[in-house]
């Protein structure tokens, strides 16, 4: 189809320029030393849930600042002896850890899986960080946002890693295969924590927020609006709320990524539209595969993408 080819051929081409400072290196390694500095504390306690082919954890670990982040950690009760393969789920923007019901389909497929709350969305987890020049403007994306080290995304990413942590210190997970997922917001989190961290052996992307940031900014895509409402109020800080969000752009970080990305972008979606993924996808060197679905929108193909996130789990080897 004509429209189609055309508008793959310009995604393909697609490479702004990147916004990524001379510090921005620094400035990671600096966040994750201290990030790395901090007791984990975990805790997991085992719940009575009406499912016999799963053993359900309520889990809850110290995030960047001491915060509590809170999740769920399922593990098969089937099968063989030993350790298994561990998902790690990143929610949407404002959703949550979900429910156990909700994470079933991957126990069933034959792996641990560990869904976590963001700080200050929708879930049970609330937040310690303490923002000095910035209050929220519309939603919680412009907390902190004059200054890279008090932005609300730098908790965020590092409690996302220390995700990892939590799967990697348990022992009924393999920790050579933890791997990473997210739909929208979550997918931004699972790029940012494969670009940042070296074990993940591979990460699930569905139609990803936080890509080519100042382009959503400028056409309010999704819950970067709430930057461009700020800068509506504060037009004189422009300059400083592109710098802090430069170090969050995963375009910026995607040439870090080291394990295999499986992505996925929606041709008709105005939230977290394909374009602004695509300057990201196109700075991954790792192994990558992406589906692009032309008629769908924010929703990314649903359950029909499910399944093929399955497929790739086992074609890939993770499931072996």
């Amino acid at each position: 189809m004509r429209y189609i080819e055309e508008r793959l051929r310009e995604l393909e081409a697609y490479r702004p320029e990147l916004t990524r400072r001379p510090d921005f290196g620094e400035f990671w390694e600096n966040t994750l030393a201290e990030s790395q500095a901090r007791e984990l504390r975990p805790k997991a306690e085992q719940v009575d849930y009406p499912c016999g082919h799963a053993r359900v954890y309520d889990i809850s670990y110290d995030g960047f600042d001491g915060t509590r982040i809170h999740g769920w950690f399922l593990v098969p009760a089937f099968g063989k002896a030993g350790r298994w393969p561990c998902l790690i789920q990143y929610h949407g923007f404002t959703d949550s850890r979900g429910l156990p019901w909700q994470l079933m389909h991957w126990v069933m497929a034959g792996m641990a899986v560990l869904a976590v709350d963001c700080r200050a969305q929708g879930g049970v987890t609330g937040n310690r960080a303490h923002y000095t020049d910035s209050g929220m403007v519309s939603n919680v994306t412009t907390l902190g946002i004059l200054d890279p080290y008090e932005y609300y995304y730098r908790a965020v990413y590092m409690d996302c890693v220390r995700a990892v942590d939590f799967a990697e210190g348990r022992p009924e997970v393999d920790p050579g295969r933890i791997a990473v997922r997210g739909t929208s917001q979550g997918g931004a989190l699972g790029m940012a924590v494969c670009a940042l961290d070296g074990r993940p052996a591979l990460g699930i992307v569905n139609v990803p927020s936080n890509s080519d940031m100042e382009t959503r900014i400028a056409g309010r895509h999704g819950s970067f609006s709430a930057a461009a409402d700020f800068l509506m109020r504060y037009p004189d800080q422009t300059d400083r709320v592109l710098e802090t969000l430069s170090y969050f752009d995963t375009m910026n970080m995607a040439d870090r990524i080291r394990c295999p990305i499986f992505a996925s972008v929606a041709l008709g979606d105005e939230v977290c539209p394909a374009k602004c993924y695509y300057a990201s996808y196109n700075r991954i060197t790792a192994p990558k595969e992406i589906t692009v679905y032309p008629f769908n929108g924010h929703d990314g193909a649903g359950d029909v993408h499910m399944e093929r996130e399955l497929g790739y789990l086992r074609e890939s080897g993770f499931l072996a």
